[in-house]
């Protein structure tokens, strides 16, 4: 067992250390006075967003893009509140031309068992430009969102761009739990594009050309999965034009979401993101999940070992203590780079806590089906 043990933890060592080196190889890109270019056009799907929709708009008509360079296609997966309504009704009270269609609403085309990758390709098909830009229903934009990926765009050789997005947090330990876990992942995702190796991205801040999405057949071969747009776009482009993929980071670029409001919505988030890792086709994503769940995992046994008697317990004190520094090292720099250094002081509980929420939401999503949206999906 110790063997094992070790083994498990100078994996998870290096995995980690590799990312908090790879993230910074990730240049900062910094916004300079350059005319805009680029035309975008932004696909959000929705269900049900009513709560969400005026915020998402009010900060869409911040945008200090030309409107005449950007679009806005929502897209009602089957909405059953006044989402639609909401939308068309700043429409009509704001300055964009509804008529020409700067902002517009239309109908999910249902085909496949995934809504979410349905809305996109209904989107992508009526889409003027050629960016697409997804984010959700449920967040917010900066200023200079758009300016940001027109710049980066301008001077970098790329079709696929993925980018920061993180949590808007009021004082209280879940939405500061969540928050530190989305650091470490958003740590993952900047770190595994500066060695080379991206395999993680979020579809609340994701960019690509309408020319890859057709080349690459769009989400064909992964609609049985129900969610997974991102990543499976993500791999895909990988996989066919690895030196065309970027990471935008950029403190401008950066999407803020709201994080779910209880434990129990939480657990149905997670265990929804769970269940796609089973499909991906990148083998080092799939090496990442196992590492991390195994090193939880070993947390969790050896600390029942300890506790009966049948394992060391200086061993179980240094393993922890290396698990403890790498993971804080990692969140540090994401916590640094998003300027949310405050969220630290509730590292140490919640580093007490994860093994066992990560453990039982890898557990529970081998087994359970998930509801999204309304909706339940199977595995």
């Amino acid at each position: 067992m110790v063997l094992i043990s070790i083994i498990i933890s100078v994996l998870y060592l290096f995995l980690i250390g590799s990312f908090a080196f790879g993230f910074d190889k990730v240049t900062l890109f910094k916004l300079e006075d350059v005319p805009a270019k680029t035309k975008f056009s932004v696909v959000i799907p929705f269900r049900n967003e009513a709560e969400n929709l005026p915020a998402l708009l009010k900060t869409m008509y911040a945008l200090n893009y030309s409107k005449e360079l950007f679009e806005v296609i929502f897209v009602d997966d089957e909405s059953e509140d006044d989402s639609v309504e909401i939308i068309e009704n700043s429409i009509k009270e704001r300055s964009f031309d509804y008529s020409q269609g700067n902002i517009q609403v239309i109908l999910n085309e249902r085909k496949t068992n995934s809504p979410k990758k349905d809305a996109i390709s209904t989107a992508i098909k009526q889409a003027n430009h050629e960016w697409i830009i997804t984010t959700d229903a449920d967040c917010l934009v900066p200023k200079y969102w758009l300016d940001s990926f027109d710049e980066y765009i301008q001077k970098n050789d790329a079709n696929c761009i993925a980018a920061p997005v993180t949590y808007i947090i009021k004082n209280a330990f879940l939405d500061r739990f969540q928050l530190l876990d989305l650091l470490s992942l958003q740590g993952a995702t900047i770190g595994g594009f500066g060695i080379n190796k991206p395999f993680l991205c979020n579809g609340a801040n994701f960019a690509y050309t309408k020319a890859l999405f057709n080349e690459l057949n769009g989400f064909d071969g992964n609609t049985e999965t129900a969610s997974g747009d991102d990543i499976f776009m993500l791999e895909k482009a990988a996989k066919t034009h690895p030196n065309q993929l970027h990471y935008l980071k950029c403190e401008f670029a950066t999407v803020f979401t709201k994080t779910q409001p209880t434990w129990n919505a939480l657990l149905s988030q997670r265990v929804r993101w769970a269940a796609k890792t089973s499909a991906y086709n990148n083998w080092f994503g799939k090496f990442t999940g196992l590492v991390v769940l195994f090193m939880n995992a070993l947390v969790i046994a050896l600390l029942m070992l300890t506790i009966i008697g049948t394992f060391n317990l200086k061993i179980f004190i240094y393993l922890v203590i290396i698990k403890f520094n790498i993971d804080f090292f990692l969140i540090y720099k994401s916590a640094l780079f998003f300027n949310q250094k405050g969220v630290l002081k509730s590292f140490i509980v919640s580093f007490i806590y994860y093994p066992f929420f990560c453990s039982y939401v890898a557990f529970i999503s081998l087994f359970s089906s998930y509801k999204w949206k309304g909706r339940t999906f199977k595995k």
